[in-house]
């Protein structure tokens, strides 16, 4: 079978091979991608390539160097053999793609086709075909690369997409959207104000809105800033614009009369009586499947908005259905057998024959071209299945758009999950962010406030990106006049979307209650959000679809006992699980093991469950509102403990797999599945430490991630010391008269809690800790020279006293290690003692080390280990070889490190390789790695003033470096370094060539020690 690969260029750069990400870290590689791929299919030329990756300084041998770099890039994409798709041509090299496989290509396709759509008067077809192109746009297109060396791909794509925007906009224009488009137009005005287009588009979205004055004025402002700006007269297309608004031309009068109407709706579709909000991709998309197939289904978790999305999109599919659109709505149905006559009168049918309604209802859609919208199928859905099987048969026009909250598993059917709304981003929570440059209080008025109504308002504001926020304020604009959006409160705002999941229900009844309770109230009081998110006294007799508990408990009562049971235990999951934890924490007492995955595969089927199976291994979520719901229900049954006692057990036992399988040939698979798990992991530390009987196993949960570097990756060292902290205080109250914890798990705890605060350099914290590890120790076998603590005192007087005994201190704890069988900590030892040879000890002794710590790394298969050695190996080059003959060591160490997500290793590789550097006599490079490493230690909460070999190292490097350059010199290119978005890569193979080899042998002038 033949390699597939997917390209991604409208955004940062990504690629697919076979569905799977591939890696490619080198910043130069990645830009010769994007180079090839801005003009796929066609050759580029090997000067264009230089151009492209040097610019207007490329170095002496730039051919031989971009044929290394292509030879790079295949074996990043992993090509077979002949190179595809990558291939070498007479003057250059061209990228081959297929017409899917890239993004841009399908963008371009899709708005040609929108642009052909738009010139034959079809808006209703154009519009859905240039949403879909736009949603193509995963942010500035190749924001990941260096700015300076792409900004000409940069400027052809964003005008490539400039260009859409306008499309997409004529478009929603002439069907009538001027509402929706108004505060999209402000902003981009703001981005492109010479784009006169927009300006023209702006006007008539005005006077559509019956704004007449202010259309005109945008006009004159418009001229004055054209006068102002480049001395120049309006074009001929914005003065015609402007002639016709001031003519009151009759196509925008009629224009002006239907604003703000939704699409012609054929037949019964009701019509909407509130703003649709977002959703234009899902739209896109099912009016897409729509042409093909003939059973859509939209699936999704109660209240998340399948009518409203089905209604709209077979609302703007209308045109395409000679014989229209019919809606049955099934809700109501109470009486399964009841089906075929509720769809016959959806239809219009008043058939008075005997012949069973069904025969009629196909004989009635045999010859006709028809959207048929089954909406709320979940509770018929056998009945629904067989009866739209029935009339597919019969009539070949028929297409039909089912919502249910279960698939109905037909031949044919295409299945599309609706999605929350899009939810608000990090940047956007933050309280008074401003809107593009400006303050806040200028960006949402004169006091910093914004009315509850901005989504009909032409503003640009960053949190409005969020349809879950456009939703809440535009509801509350009608059920909360008063409410309205602060610097201070759009914090809660954004939050109190987050919360709610983006479910579009849930929202609007939380507007509701802003009418009598702040968002921050609101926020509060989210716990028991069934109770709060209802209506006091419903005002229509639709079923369950008043309360956020009615329709989840619609949902509920639609599963079967097994699936409830199910349902409930997962509520003690926290981001997630797979199948072999939802089997173990889940069975029992009413649901047999091997019973789990088809229970699991029901919720799904009945978008309780979601599962992404992108993976290797598949993973299942909940909702928050509906792992609450379930939450509930376990507890009134009264199996909350119970479970969470098998939830913290599982998750105990994982840690201790991790802890034993570390440095080891899968601890890279065990990392990333600790670090997808922690927020389970957390959450059974928690619940370990509110229950005194299960400390200890929060313990080893604890110890277990700190013995696998967890927390190293995934977190902050801090919170493992939290942890540890915390746990070792919850079993052992001051006043108990004897520990009741073993001694050998204390022991252990106390010294991960001194090692990680050795990491930090928190000196004083690791003498404390130490200490009550020398005092846990006595009532050891070993006493206190066991392995734990054997180790922490060696690590102790390396890092922290600088003291050379720390060579037998280690060697001595390493043996001890092995000779217990465990191979992680013992490799732990071996390379803090490794480390302390290439610090204090000899040429012959450090050696001898590096070797035994190169040979136990490569033979245990451990990615992490063997980016270590090649650590270790450049440092005991540096110190007691060549300078020049570290780099490249320290620089394989570094690549590795960052293959693997390894967010520690990097701290220490960068500040090695800058002493490196510094020794080689490249001082501006040494400089600007200094200010590198700075950044990333004070990321992480490293200091370094309590590392003593590092740091006296590191002082020996800067006073070279200082000397070298002198202090200005040295102060910008540190600085340079310190600002740094990205983590430097290798020190460039041109530069380093230059600089002269310089040895540095223990004991010589030249030794960067102190």
């Amino acid at each position: 079978m033949s390699t597939r690969y997917e390209f991604r260029v409208l955004g940062p750069l990504e690629v697919l091979r076979d569905g799977h990400p591939v890696r490619i870290d080198a910043a130069k590689v990645r830009l010769l991608l994007a180079a090839l791929l801005a003009e796929a299919n066609q050759v580029v030329t090997v000067e264009t390539l230089v151009n492209r990756l040097w610019g207007e300084d490329p170095p002496g041998r730039a051919r031989n160097t971009l044929q290394n770099y292509v030879l790079r890039l295949r074996r990043a994409l992993g090509c077979p053999a002949g190179g595809a798709p990558v291939f070498t041509r007479p003057h250059g090299y061209v990228i081959q793609t297929a017409p899917d496989a890239l993004d841009l290509h399908r963008f371009t396709s899709l708005v040609r086709q929108g642009r052909t759509a738009l010139a034959e008067g079809a808006a209703a077809r154009a519009a859905p075909l240039l949403g879909e192109a736009l949603g193509l746009w995963r942010g500035d297109p190749l924001s990941d690369l260096p700015a300076h060396l792409v900004r000409g791909m940069v400027a052809a794509l964003d005008e490539q997409r400039v260009d859409a925007l306008e499309l997409r906009i004529d478009a929603d224009l002439a069907l009538g959207r001027a509402a929706d488009v108004l505060p999209e137009l402000r902003g981009l005005i703001g981005e492109y104000p010479l784009r006169e287009h927009f300006w023209a588009q702006r006007m008539l979205a005005l006077f559509q809105c019956g704004r007449q004055g202010e259309a005109l004025e945008s006009y004159r402002e418009v001229t004055a800033l054209l006068a102002d700006e480049l001395g120049v007269a309006p074009g001929a297309g914005l003065r015609q614009v402007h002639q016709r608004l001031l003519a009151a031309a009759p196509d925008l009068v009629g224009a002006q009369a239907a604003r703000a109407t939704p699409p012609s709706r054929d037949g019964e579709l009701p019509v909407e009586i509130t703003t649709f909000v977002g959703r234009e991709a899902q739209v896109a998309q099912v009016r897409r499947l729509l042409e093909t197939a003939r059973l859509v289904t939209l699936t999704g978790v109660g209240g998340v908005g399948k009518t409203r999305l089905a209604l709209r999109a077979a609302a703007e599919a209308a045109p395409s259905f000679a014989n229209g659109v019919r809606l049955a709505d099934l809700a109501p149905l109470t009486d399964a057998a009841l089906l075929d006559r509720a769809v016959s009168e959806a239809l219009g049918l008043r058939d008075q024959s005997a012949r069973p309604v069904a025969d009629a209802v196909a004989d009635h859609l045999r010859d006709r071209r028809l959207l048929l919208v089954l909406d709320n199928c979940e509770h018929v859905v056998e009945h629904v299945a067989g009866l739209v099987l029935r009339l597919a048969a019969t009539a070949p026009g028929l297409r039909v758009l089912a919502t249910s909250r279960q698939r109905l598993g037909t031949p044919g059917e295409h299945v599309l999950t609706v999605p929350p709304l899009t939810l608000p981003t990090v940047a956007g929570t933050a309280g008074g962010t401003p809107a593009r440059g400006k303050p806040a209080a200028e960006a949402s008025g004169e006091d910093g406030v914004m009315a509850a109504a901005p989504v009909s308002s032409d503003t640009d504001d960053p949190l409005l990106c969020s349809e879950a926020v456009r939703l809440l304020l535009d509801r509350a604009a009608g059920s909360a006049p008063a409410f309205r959006l602060t610097a201070r409160n759009r914090q809660a705002v954004a939050h109190l979307c987050l919360r709610l999941d983006g479910i579009p229900l849930a929202i609007e009844l939380a507007a509701v209650r802003l009418s009598a309770m702040t968002a921050e109230e609101i926020l509060e009081r989210l716990d028991d959000r069934f109770r709060l998110l209802s209506l006091p006294r419903p005002r229509t007799s639709a079923r369950g679809h008043h309360t956020l508990r009615g329709i989840v408990d619609w949902s509920y009562d639609l599963c079967t006992e097994g699936e409830r049971l199910l349902w409930n235990r997962l509520s003690v999951f926290s981001g997630g699980f797979d199948l072999e934890a939802a089997e173990t924490v889940c069975a029992g007492e009413g649901v047999l093991r091997e019973d789990v995955l088809d229970l699991l595969a029901g919720l799904v089927d009945k978008s309780i469950v979601a599962v992404n199976s992108s993976g290797d291994r598949a993973r299942y979520s909940l909702l928050e509102t509906i792992r609450q719901y379930g939450g509930q229900r376990l507890q009134e049954e009264g199996g909350t403990a119970r479970v969470r006692v098998r939830h913290s057990a599982f998750y105990r036992t994982t840690a201790v797999r991790a802890g034993q399988a570390w440095c080891g040939p899968r601890e890279v698979d065990w990392l990333v599945r600790l670090r997808t798990d922690l927020p389970n992991l957390r959450t059974a530390l928690d619940y370990c430490a509110s229950r005194p009987d299960l400390a200890d196993d929060g313990l080893e949960i604890a110890v277990n991630l700190a013995r696998t570097r967890c927390w190293f990756f995934s977190s902050t060292l801090g919170e493992g010391r939290h942890w540890l902290e915390r746990l070792l205080a919850t079993g052992e109250p001051p006043a108990a008269p004897a520990s009741t914890r073993a001694p050998t798990l204390t022991a252990g705890a106390l010294a991960m809690k001194a090692w990680i605060a050795l990491c930090q350099g928190d000196n004083p914290a690791a003498e404390t800790f130490l200490a009550q590890c020398r005092a846990v120790a006595r009532e050891l076998p070993d006493g206190p020279s066991a392995a734990p603590v054997t180790y922490i005192e060696g690590a102790h007087a390396m890092l922290v006293r600088g003291d050379p005994a720390s060579r037998a201190l280690l060697a001595e704890a390493r043996e001890r290690f092995r000779a217990a069988g465990q191979a992680g900590d013992a490799h732990m030892a071996t390379m803090l003692w490794a480390m302390a040879e290439a610090f204090f000890g000899t040429r012959a002794s450090a050696s001898s080390a590096r070797d035994v710590y190169v040979a136990e790394a490569e033979a245990s298969g451990a990615e992490w280990a063997r980016s270590w050695a090649q650590w270790c190996s450049g440092l005991v080059e540096l110190r007691h070889g060549e300078a020049q003959r570290s780099l490249a060591p320290l620089q394989r160490a570094l690549a590795r490190q960052r293959a693997i997500g390894d967010s520690w290793g990097p701290v220490w590789g960068l500040e090695t390789l800058a002493w490196a550097v510094a020794a080689t006599g490249d001082g501006t490079r040494a400089a600007w790695l200094l200010g590198a490493a700075h950044r990333m230690r004070r990321d992480t909460g490293v200091a370094l003033i309590g590392l003593r070999p590092f740091h006296d190292a590191h002082l020996t490097a800067e006073r070279r470096v200082r000397a070298s350059l002198g202090a200005e010199e040295y102060a910008a290119a540190w600085s340079r370094g310190a600002c740094a978005e990205d983590t430097p890569g290798p020190v460039p193979e041109e530069r380093t060539a230059r600089v002269r080899s310089t040895r540095t042998r223990t004991g010589g002038s030249h030794t960067p020690t102190a």
